[in-house]
């Protein structure tokens, strides 16, 4: 029998295990798909945004430059960040430099959850699956052995049918759980290097605004 098949033949427990493990497969290799996308967006904006931004004459100016470079929109937040906030707020209380200092955190902040979206998922089905399908192998294996033990004489053959379906869901388990697993540790990969470079560029930008006010 096709060991697809094998996966929804059995009564409603083993069913609903490999329907969650369909589910779980669904949404972790949508998930990389998507993410290895907008990473790889990502990536490439982070780097020609800021490369543009400091090619600008002034921050106005990069305002404007950044939204054709910026298309995941990672960058631009943090330049927007840092504008004068209004009067008589408790944002606008205190110096110039509490003021970027809480403003650019907060827009960083915003930045970095949306990098780390969907590695909760991933994180997720990489280390619940295996379990999922164990719990379908330990269940069809007692089914299995209930069903040899009313039938009387066992033998390897009578044994080795039932509980080889019943492993085919730990197996299952595993090819859900490992493409989750290797997807989470390189997007994590691709998403600290990201980060790294935001946070320099925040750091390099608060710095440039305070001195030119000063100097100004």
């Amino acid at each position: 029998m096709n060991p697809m098949a094998q996966l929804f033949q059995g009564d409603a427990v083993h069913t609903a295990v490999a329907l969650t493990l369909l589910a779980m497969s669904m949404a972790a290799w949508f998930v990389i798909f998507w993410k290895g996308w907008m990473l790889q967006r990502a990536g490439v904006d982070v780097a020609r945004s800021t490369a543009a931004f400091w090619q600008a004459a002034d921050v106005p100016s990069a305002l404007v430059l950044l939204p054709a470079f910026d298309r995941e929109r990672l960058v631009l937040p943090l330049v927007e960040a840092t504008r004068t906030q209004g009067p008589g707020t408790l944002a606008a209380a205190g110096d110039r430099a509490q003021q970027l200092t809480r403003t650019l955190r907060d827009a960083l902040h915003a930045t970095l959850r949306k990098l780390q979206s969907g590695q909760v998922l991933l994180a997720t089905v990489g280390s619940t699956s295996p379990f999922v399908g164990l719990l379908g192998t330990v269940w069809g294996i007692y089914h299995a052995l209930g069903g040899i033990g009313s039938g009387g004489q066992v033998s390897i053959d009578k044994l080795a049918g039932p509980v080889g379906e019943a492993l085919i869901m730990t197996a299952a388990g595993l090819a859900v759980a490992i493409p989750a697993v290797l997807a989470y540790n390189v997007f994590g990969r691709v998403i600290g290097r990201i980060e790294a470079d935001l946070e320099g560029f925040v750091f390099d930008l608060r710095e440039l605004l305070l001195s030119s006010e000063r100097t100004g």
